[in-house]
């Protein structure tokens, strides 16, 4: 019997050996982080920061690339087809990974089996923003205005699933009206319409709306963050304009294929933490005042698995058919 377990403490003692050098000898190259967006964005800009962070943390050079197309599920579908090595990682988020299943009919992923959790970045909240001369300063005059003009009031898109998406489909079904949808490929010419006057509100974080609010260019109504934020001190919350419903948040993450070793997602972790915790990527999010979210592992997961039980019953409640 000793024998027995002896041979069984040894065999034990090699697995643990084997695993510990396959961790030490990862990564010998390069990690691909695909980013499943338009380059120049405030995606790609971030990605890219946390990036140099994560290649410094990690020893070994983090590229990013591009994957964009449908609403960000093209590069997540490139990803779950990977090699589960741990050299390539998707930048997920609310919209691809939440609501993903419930607005498309050909999904070619499994937003929980297909991939692996590393670690979560953050959320950012969004601002209601209107064109400057629309008859509505305020959400609740917004509300009252599209009930007395149902479907009259447009409201931009910047991507059919995207986060903005999601949370302009929140406030109108929390505040009971409908809304005329203008999809358009990217916040940029979203805002550049509302600008315009062409549009009449959209959705948009606010790092895009800022500048634009600032100029007079645009006026924000509102933020769908629990707490009213130091950019714009003078825009309600959702709950004080008594939609507490609307509140919401645009989360995001990175994610491995499914079926990554789990010793290879630990070291990605990590060191994707301690870039997370840095001065460089503190103060980007600061500035835009996103909140940093330091969560991992089985936390992660039930999260995810929370949030898409969550956006699948937003989204049969609004009505939204498939594409």
């Amino acid at each position: 019997m000793f024998q027995h377990l002896s041979k069984l403490a040894a065999a034990g003692a090699i697995v643990l050996a084997a695993s510990a050098a396959q961790a030490q000898d990862f990564p010998t190259k390069p990690i691909t982080w695909i980013v499943p967006y338009t380059p120049g964005g405030i995606t790609d800009t971030r990605s890219r920061l946390i990036a140099d962070e994560f290649g410094k943390a990690l020893g070994q050079t983090v590229v990013v690339e591009n994957k964009p197309g449908a609403g960000g599920t093209l590069g997540l579908e490139y990803v779950a087809r990977a090699d589960p090595d741990g050299y390539t990682i998707v930048y997920g988020t609310l919209g691809t990974l939440a609501a993903a299943p419930s607005l498309y009919n050909n999904l070619r992923y499994d937003s929980l089996e297909d991939f692996v959790p590393i670690h979560m970045m953050g959320s950012s909240a969004n601002t209601v923003i209107a064109y400057k001369d629309t008859p509505y300063s305020t959400p609740e005059e917004l509300v009252a205005y599209a009930k007395e003009h149902p479907g009259e009031v447009t409201v931009g898109l910047a991507g059919i699933g995207t986060g903005t998406h999601l949370a302009s489909e929140l406030f109108a079904n929390a505040a009971g009206i409908e809304l005329l949808q203008v999809p358009y490929k990217g916040s940029a010419p979203m805002l550049n319409d509302l600008i315009a006057g062409r549009l009449d509100i959209a959705f948009d974080y606010p790092v895009s709306t800022l500048g634009h609010v600032q100029s007079g260019a645009v006026k924000v109504l509102g933020v769908t963050s629990e707490e009213r934020l130091e950019l714009f001190p003078d825009a309600p919350t959702m709950a004080e304009a008594g939609l507490p419903d609307a509140v919401t948040g645009s989360w995001s993450g990175i994610f491995a294929p499914g079926g990554t070793p789990p010793e290879r997602v630990e070291i990605l972790a990590d060191a994707f933490a301690a870039a997370m915790e840095s001065e460089a990527v503190k103060d980007a999010f600061e500035k835009v005042q996103s909140e940093i979210w330091m969560m991992r592992g089985e936390e992660m997961s039930d999260y995810v698995a929370a949030e898409r039980d969550r956006w699948t019953g937003i989204i049969e409640a609004a009505g939204i058919e498939k594409r």
